[in-house]
C-alpha cells in the first residue's frame, strides 16, 4: 500500500480501512508512505498487488519506470478517487498507465458555498454500464446516488468503463452540455491489470455499500 500526497484524502486511515479485507484473503500487506519501493524491481517482483493512495505528489524516474514494469509483469495496480486517478500529475507515463485523469469536480451554486471541501459535495449517480452486469466487479450491483466529489474525468478509448457518473449542467456552470464520465474502470497492462474508482473522497464514502464492494472486489480482480 502506497499512501501519501494531499492529506485531505485521509490517505492512512482510507488504507487501513481495507487491509482487514487484504488480510483475510490471504495478502501479507506491506504499507509505504511515498512511492519509493516501485524503484526497487527486487521487491517489486515479489508484489501480487499496489493498492495506491497518493493524491497529486510527484514520482521520480526510476519510481516509474519501476511501477510500469512491475504491472506490465503482472503485478496489479488498484486504487479509487485521487489517489489513483489524481496522481503524479506532470508525470505523462503515469496518466498512459492509468488511462484516466481528474479534470474537476463540479461545485454547488456559488451562493451555497463557504470555503470547505463540502463546496464539491453534490448529489450524483454512478450508473453501472449494462456490459458490466456481469463482471466480477460490479455484477449484482445497481446503479446508486452519492453525496460527495463527483469526478469529470479526462479518459481514453482503452478504459474499460463499467461504471459511469453524468455531470449536469447548472446555470452557473461554462459547458452547455452534459458530459458522462468513467466513474469505474479497468485497463490491462502487459500482463497486469489496473483497476480504479473515482468515488472514495472520505471515509463515509468508502464505507458505502456499493462503493466497498467495488474497490474489494477491484483489488482482488486486479491482483496476481
Amino acid at each position: 500500500m502506497v499512501r501519501g500526497g494531499w492529506e485531505g484524502h485521509v490517505p492512512v486511515p482510507a488504507t487501513e480501512l481495507f487491509i482487514p479485507f487484504l488480510e483475510e484473503h490471504g495478502f501479507q500487506v506491506h504499507r509505504a508512505d511515498s512511492p519509493a519501493p516501485y524503484a526497487d524491481p527486487d521487491f517489486m517482483s515479489g508484489v501480487d498487488l499496489i493498492v495506491q493512495c497518493y493524491t497529486m505528489g510527484t514520482i521520480e524516474p526510476a519510481e516509474m519506470s519501476g511501477l510500469d514494469a512491475a504491472v506490465r509483469a503482472g503485478t496489479g495496480l488498484a486504487g479509487w478517487h485521487g489517489g489513483i486517478a489524481d496522481s503524479f500529475r506532470a508525470t505523462s507515463e503515469y496518466l498512459h498507465l492509468i488511462g484516466g485523469q481528474f479534470a474537476c469536480h463540479p461545485g454547488k451554486d456559488p451562493a451555497e458555498r463557504d470555503g470547505s471541501q463540502a463546496d464539491n459535495f453534490i448529489p450524483h449517480t454512478i450508473t453501472v454500464s449494462p456490459a458490466a452486469g456481469d463482471h466480477p466487479i460490479t455484477a449484482g450491483i445497481a446503479d446508486f446516488d452519492l453525496v460527495t466529489e463527483q469526478y469529470w474525468v479526462l479518459a481514453d478509448a482503452y478504459v474499460d468503463v463499467l461504471a459511469t457518473t453524468t455531470l449536469r449542467v447548472r446555470p452557473w456552470d461554462p459547458w452547455h452540455r452534459e458530459v458522462t464520465a468513467p466513474a469505474v474502470w479497468t485497463r490491462e497492462w502487459g500482463e497486469g491489470k489496473v483497476f480504479v474508482a473515482t468515488p472514495g473522497h472520505s471515509l463515509d464514502v468508502l464505507r458505502h455499500d456499493s462503493v466497498r464492494t467495488i474497490i474489494e472486489r477491484g483489488m482482488l480482480w486486479a491482483a496476481r
